[in-house]
């Protein structure tokens, strides 16, 4: 109750406020897994070899013979940035509580609010397995898939902070709904089978990482066939709603995933036949993010939860009767 009252003495956030602190949390949810990639390109994934110290007695990077200065630095900053992502997940919380705390309806902002610090401390602990574990190819890549589903709860937390709480009424035919659910599973497909290619590829995080004794060529086909999948469903999508009919917002959402998607397939080709560089790598997994942010705001576009309240102050009572 104290922590209450001190909450409800907090500024009600403005809108450019609630905006900005939900765009800051997707592209720090998104960003750490960019980063997460460039750390695993550079060989640098043991740069600090324990955790959560960066070697033992010190939670910073030492001089040691056997780890470059460079690859600990590269390891130790990416887990610096963990510590920003997890003040844009606090103040996402405070700021979703205050909004509460006047309008007592908006339970499920502060619920999705509560998932960004959430999934800081599942993705602390993530990355300490990973580590611990010598970075193998599975731990690595629940990693990636824990910031998938983060930057997916992030859109969602944007989206709600902009609509009300009344039950979704949908945009779409039963059918489409259908198809949307499926596009959501095909892109599940498309990550976990990306992991799978990047754990029998030559960019492990370190040199001595043992890799997924699979063929790549393999899986590299189930990666694409996925791909084809999500594609196809998309553009069944669209034929449906030239049939039936849909909203300018949808029509919009829906140009935005056949952007990203084709582009990132491209990259994705390019990607495997240049050899998979380094750069390209990271490129590739910034898309990953952009489909997952694109293909979220379509899905949040497909229902409608009435109108938001509580982009303004608006009546004081509750707020001032819990800091008395």
């Amino acid at each position: 109750m104290q922590l209450t009252s001190l909450v409800a003495r907090l500024p009600y956030p403005s809108r450019a406020v609630q905006q900005a602190l939900a765009i800051a949390a997707i592209v720090t949810q998104g960003g750490i897994g960019v980063t997460g990639s460039i750390v695993r390109v550079t060989g640098s994934g043991l740069g600090c070899p324990t955790w959560p110290q960066c070697f033992a007695g010190s939670m910073f990077p030492v001089e040691h013979p056997e780890y470059e200065s460079l690859t600990q630095w590269i390891e130790f900053g990416n887990r610096l940035l963990t510590g920003v992502v997890g003040i844009v997940a606090a103040l996402c919380v405070l700021a979703a509580w205050r909004i509460q705390l006047t309008y007592p309806e908006r339970r499920r902002l502060v619920a999705l609010a509560w998932t960004m610090p959430g999934g800081v401390v599942a993705q602390a602990l993530i990355g300490g397995v990973t580590v611990l574990t010598g970075l193998l190819w599975w731990t690595v890549a629940i990693h990636f898939l824990a910031s998938a589903v983060l930057v997916w709860l992030a859109t969602l937390l944007l989206h709600a902070f902009n609509e009300g709480d009344e039950p979704p009424r949908r945009q779409v035919s039963e059918s489409g709904r259908t198809l949307l659910v499926t596009l959501v599973v095909a892109m599940g497909g498309i990550l976990t089978a990306g992991t799978t290619v990047t754990g029998a590829g030559p960019h492990g995080g370190d040199p001595d990482t043992p890799r997924l004794q699979a063929p790549i060529e393999s899986l590299t086909f189930v990666h694409g066939t996925f791909l084809v999948v999500y594609l196809v469903v998309l553009a069944m999508l669209g034929l449906q709603w030239l049939r039936t009919g849909a909203t300018p917002r949808l029509w919009r959402r829906y140009a935005a995933v056949w952007i990203v998607a084709l582009a990132q397939g491209g990259l994705g080709s390019l990607q495997y036949a240049l050899g998979v560089p380094e750069a390209l790598v990271s490129f590739h997994v910034l898309g990953s993010m952009l489909v997952i942010i694109a293909t979220a705001a379509l899905w949040c576009a497909a229902r409608d939860r009435g109108p938001v309240v509580s982009l303004t102050p608006g009546p004081a009572k509750h707020a001032a009767a819990v800091s008395h």
